[in-house]
């Protein structure tokens, strides 16, 4: 527990520019487990994780969707653990994301889909992890201990791992993926006033919805998440698309809207989003590369990047939110009430 509320979160956003760093050092991992992968030639994909680590597999579910081209799922860990479901998984790609390594169900997961022919590759911060060693090619996010409740930097470097492996596996150097730590150094920087400002704005919110299209769903997700955790903001997030097919007609003046829009196909469908809930009244902050050109009464700007690898910048500032906004309301994101730093699900 911190003396001051927020220091372990606080410094942990700020680790973010040296784990980017760090992480693209060690990308010869990445080359190698890619060329495993390739070698195999998967036919399909699935993805395994629970929580933060859900939204960083979204993420890659995208990745490997437009990159690689190759159809995608997202597992239900309960058809394994709870329903004994034993699919055929030959010639089937795996990747089970966790920071911790620790969730039993996602081992479960694991362990029976490489029993059943899939390749499975781990995503994690633990390399000494029960899943690491029941999946049979393993990669280490390299993020070092995160101590605040709240993921953060353990987030983002899953993040820039999945792209880095991804990208390996198509062939790719990491070439969008090299100016992150400086990119990252400077985003956090710039956006310390405007997120000041958005602290102050949305302080005395009651709820908030969050919204994205394409990469930057991924993103819209974990900030209701990190919203809800840390300052006990009720949240919910939305694809920008579903958000206008019903949800939309509970989006008022009383509505804060958060909407994450960079420079990519994927930002400028989120922009038609953002005029609807503002012909609604809404009181919207955008955040990413292309918040200026939106009407939000509140923008977070970032550097631009390939739309690819936006995400990986994108949840900074929304992490600065969480953090500012926590603290205003008088809550210790450090210590959100009735969680731990690993929730052990079966």
């Amino acid at each position: 527990m911190s003396a001051t509320p927020g220091t372990h979160m606080k410094d942990e956003i700020e680790q973010q520019p040296a784990v980017f760093a760090d992480l693209l050092a060690a990308r010869e991992q990445f080359t190698q487990v890619a060329a495993a992968v390739a070698e195999r030639r998967p036919r399909f994909a699935l993805l395994a994780a629970r929580g933060s680590s859900d939204h960083a597999a979204l993420y890659a579910k995208y990745l490997i969707e437009v990159l690689l081209e190759l159809p995608v799922g997202l597992t239900s860990p309960s058809t394994t653990t709870l329903y004994g479901a034993r699919p055929d998984l030959t010639d089937v790609l795996l990747v089970t994301v966790s920071q911790s390594g620790g969730s039993p169900d996602l081992v479960a997961v694991t362990e029976a889909g490489r029993a059943r022919g899939a390749l499975t590759v781990a995503v994690t911060n633990t390399a000494d992890s029960p899943l690491a060693s029941v999946a049979e090619l393993s990669l280490d996010i390299r993020a070092g201990a995160e101590r605040a409740v709240a993921a953060t930097k353990t987030y983002s470097a899953t993040l820039l791992a999945l792209y880095l492996l991804i990208d390996a596996i198509r062939g790719g150097d990491g070439a969008h993926a090299r100016a992150l730590p400086d990119l990252a150094a400077t985003a956090l920087d710039e956006a310390r006033d405007p997120v000041e400002e958005a602290v102050q704005r949305y302080r005395f919110a009651g709820r908030l919805v969050t919204a994205g299209r394409g990469y930057s769903l991924a993103t819209a997700h974990e900030a209701a998440l990190k919203l809800a955790e840390t300052s006990y903001l009720s949240a919910r997030s939305y694809s920008g698309a579903d958000l206008l097919h019903g949800p939309v007609a509970a989006v008022d003046s009383e509505t804060a809207v958060l909407a994450v829009c960079s420079a990519g196909l994927g930002g400028e469908s989120t922009r038609e989003v953002i005029e609807a809930v503002h012909q609604r009244g809404a009181d919207i902050c955008a955040i990413g590369s292309a918040a200026s050109k939106t009407p939000a009464a509140q923008r977070i700007p970032l550097p631009e990047t390939a739309e690819e690898v936006a995400p990986i910048l994108e949840i900074l500032p929304a992490q600065q939110l969480a953090l500012g906004l926590a603290l205003a309301r008088g809550i210790d994101p450090d210590n959100p009430r009735g969680l731990q730093k690993i929730t052990k699900t079966t």
